[in-house]
Formats: structure tokens, sequence, C-alpha cells
């Protein structure tokens, strides 16, 4: 990842933390894939995609969480939540990162984008 997707990552936690969400784990990895971020509130625990776009980009950044990409992270989050029961909702969200000449110009927080099928 280069930089600016890093930047996206800690604005997206950043944008999360001030929402009242309490981090819980950053770039977490199984064998399955990765997830962004995974953050909790009193009711939900949230495993987060970060997407970043240009803003005059033809396809908006949730557009590249496709299907495979869902699938990924729902097993993942599987994973993820055998080694770490709770009794929190689980949901999936999408940050969209928008930026523009390198600088973050909007966040764009979609809850619940996906869920388990």
């Amino acid at each position: 990842m280069n930089n600016l997707g890093k930047i996206g990552e800690l604005k997206a936690a950043e944008y999360l933390r001030k929402k009242h969400y309490k981090l819980v784990d950053y770039n977490y990895t199984s064998r399955f894939g990765e997830i962004d971020i995974i953050v909790k509130n009193r009711k939900y625990i949230v495993f987060v995609e970060v997407k970043m776009r240009n803003q005059s980009s033809i396809a908006e950044p949730r557009e590249f969480v496709d299907y495979s990409k869902q699938q990924k992270i729902i097993a993942t989050a599987r994973f993820y939540l055998a080694k770490n029961p709770t009794d929190l909702q689980p949901r999936f969200d999408v940050i969209e990162v928008f930026n523009e000449d390198g600088k973050i110009k909007s966040i764009k927080h979609l809850e619940n984008a996906f869920e388990l099928v």
C-alpha cells in the first residue's frame, strides 16, 4: 500500500474515533484476507473496508468492494470472531476517502454497506 493509502486509513480511523467508535484492530489479516479497521461501539463490532479514490475518478470507491472482496472480508471477520467471541452484532461498513492532488478532501461513511449472505 502506498503512503496515501495509509494516510487514508489513518484518517478513516480518526473519523471513526470522533464518532465514538473504539479501535479494536488495524490491518487485521488471516489466510482469508485483510480487514482495514475493526472498531466497536455499544451495539456493534464493525469491520471496515477503506477505499480511497481521486475525486475525479470515474467510479465511486465503494464500487471497488465487489462481491469477491466482500466474501474475503466476511471470511476474515468470521475467523476473527471465532478467535475473539463477542456479544456485539457484527456489521460491515465501507469508508470512502476522496483525495485531490494528494490531499484528503472528504470522507463518506457507508454503514451496513453489505451483509452476510
